[in-house]
């Protein structure tokens, strides 16, 4: 009995100690809205007051307890490698809540516009009359958030970084509260295009770095400055809370009359690839403290390269938005030329992240490609294209996002609306069906997890639960996965002070000037007219532009203007009214769809 007890005793003895020395290794710092955790050689989490999740102290290192199950899961597990995690949580998720990863929002605009293509209100409000702040989250944005599931949002226009910051620690807060606390991953179209009526200042901020297109960095041919653009593009990005790029656009620029040349990298595959790859390394890479993984990190922002798998021939230069421009035709059978740019530039990265994490295919079908079941469909709904050529003989295991509103209905050719070609008598639902079967994950512009549950059951009806299950499973993996690597799992917040200092500095300013520099091709100086001489004498021909259509539909008047902002050409210049009191003139041309290339778009 005596022995007894004092191995009791001494048993009582080695647990106290243990509890006496077990208090938590990590340290935490208050931050208003929400909390830091600060792990020594280990992650920092962040956490809302508002959200009601809790930290979790496990081995005395902290954790957060998103399904506030009181335990830790393995996707709530940081020291994990992200598919363990990324395969336990999509094995928790509902199909309903898998549905709605698998949306991708509509433009949100922040604060939201009053009217027009993606109106948005506030208490059932126009933002101006609402009396809302800046950074609030709007109905509809509330409503997608929770009622349909949707963590995938496309950001346009932000009155500020650092209301966009604030905005993103709000969207933040009401989903870590929300079932299985996922985090929201922001995206964003190219936003860094340089002011053509605005004077640059080496020494000024601005709301974000000026840069050429990637055309114009193309035509430096230096890649390294590509990635130079990337690295910086992309600390703004996460300090907007921007976690993935709907970018780079590496079709080939072969149609000259095409709107969207503009935004690609030039005609020559070559050239392409190598600007592909540095643009997308630049992008997804994080070094030193910033890495958690694989050169993944709390710097990487994820490319989705687009659009595949080459979105620019396309017959007689007419834009897929549209029904007359539904076709990509190849007259020389120079797919792979196309391919070039994906299969050896943003697969084959130099970098230890490898592969762009997600491809969207474009609008069009691309006629007679399709080798094996000879169908001619969108790219989206095409099995050939995303299984047999991009899953199949390429390999790519990254997520697939639709272009935006593929599966909405198409009334007329010429106006801005759904853009379902070449299945346009199908069903929505049937159209969510068909392209996931044909290997897609991710619906771009949808807004409502509806058409995809009702795919799911046309999938159970088909193949059985349990198959049905298994692809959705599938598509989570592959989404979730772009979440956790970049840490927002972890901690999504940001400290809006430091937003406001990175965003648009003036170093980040400089370099963007720099490469504007380096972008300019001077084609001709006849005469040796340049550089032109300050004070000299210009006529600047007025630019008249007829009554039409802009890019959505909506009537524009007749107008009569100057292309150029006059308080700079009369800083250098003196401006004259006649061409033949002048020494020389400035003349801006446009060519016919030039105002529609400079509208916000996919």
């Amino acid at each position: 009995m005596k022995s007894f007890m004092k191995i009791v005793s001494l048993s009582l003895f080695v647990l106290t100690i243990g509890i006496s020395g077990c208090s938590p290794k990590y340290t935490t710092e208050d931050k208003g809205d929400f909390v830091l955790v600060h792990n020594p050689e280990g992650a920092t989490i962040g956490y809302s007051r508002s959200s009601g999740v809790q930290p979790l102290t496990v081995d005395r290192l902290g954790f957060k307890d998103l399904n506030k199950n009181g335990q830790l899961d393995k996707y709530e597990d940081w020291r994990l490698p992200v598919d363990e995690r990324a395969k336990d949580l999509a094995s928790k998720m509902s199909v309903e809540q898998i549905a709605g990863l698998m949306l991708y929002s509509a433009h949100q605009a922040i604060p939201g516009r009053p009217g027009g293509f993606f109106t948005s209100t506030y208490n059932g409000k126009s933002f101006d009359e609402s009396g809302a702040k800046p950074s609030d989250l709007s109905d509809e944005q509330k409503k997608f958030l929770t009622d349909d599931n949707l963590r995938h949002v496309l950001i346009t226009t932000v009155e500020s970084p650092g209301v966009a910051a604030q905005w993103n620690n709000n969207a933040q807060a009401l989903v870590e509260g929300i079932g299985l606390g996922i985090p929201i991953n922001n995206s964003s179209d190219p936003r860094h295009t340089s002011v053509s009526n605005a004077e640059y200042n080496a020494g000024a901020g601005g709301k974000i770095s000026m840069w050429p297109g990637t055309v114009g960095i193309a035509a430096s041919f230096d890649p390294s400055l590509m990635k130079q653009f990337g690295e910086i593009a992309s600390a703004e990005y996460r300090a907007l809370g921007i976690a993935t790029a709907l970018s780079p656009q590496i079709d080939l620029g072969t149609e000259p009359r095409w709107s969207r040349f503009d935004g690609t990298m030039g005609e020559d595959p070559n050239l392409t690839t190598d600007m592909a790859r540095a643009y997308v390394d630049g992008f997804q890479t994080s070094i030193g403290k910033d890495e958690i993984a694989n050169g993944w990190g709390y710097k990487s922002v994820n490319a989705m390269v687009k659009h595949w798998p080459g979105g620019g021939p396309e017959e007689g230069g007419r834009d897929a938005h549209f029904g007359y421009g539904e076709y990509a035709v190849y007259p020389g059978n120079n797919l792979k030329d196309h391919l070039k740019p994906f299969t050896e530039g943003a697969f084959n990265l130099a970098g230890p992240t490898k592969l762009a994490s997600a491809v969207m295919p474009y609008y069009t079908i691309s006629f007679n490609q399709d080798t094996v079941n000879g169908e001619n469909v969108g790219n989206s709904y095409s099995k050939y294209l995303i299984t047999d050529l991009l899953r199949g003989k390429y390999g790519y295991d990254g997520v697939v996002c639709t272009d935006w509103m593929i599966t909405k209905d198409a009334k007329a050719v010429d106006l801005f609306q759904g853009k379902c070609w070449g299945v346009e008598n199908l069903s929505e639902a049937q159209r969510h069906y068909k392209a996931i079967e044909a290997g897609v994950d991710q619906f771009g512009g949808n807004n409502e997890m509806g058409p995809v549950i009702e795919a799911y059951k046309m999938g159970v009806a088909e193949h059985g639960e349990e198959y049905m299950r298994k692809r959705f499973e599938q598509s989570a993996v592959r989404l979730l996965r772009n979440i956790f690597r970049v840490g927002l799992f972890e901690n999504p917040y940001l400290n809006v002070a430091e937003t406001e200092k990175i965003v648009g500095n003036p170093e980040f300013m400089k370099a963007g000037y720099d490469a504007q520099l380096r972008s300019i091709v001077l084609l001709k100086n006849q005469n040796h007219i340049l550089p032109v001489k300050k004070q000299l004498k210009v006529y600047v021909p007025i630019r008249y532009t007829p009554a039409g259509k802009n890019w959505f539909g909506f009537a524009t008047p007749e107008k009569k203007e100057y292309p150029f902002n006059m308080d700079i050409v009369k800083k250098y210049f003196e401006v004259v009214d006649s061409p033949e009191e002048a020494d020389f003139a400035l003349v801006g041309i446009e060519s016919p769809m030039a105002e529609l290339a400079t509208i916000d778009r996919i």
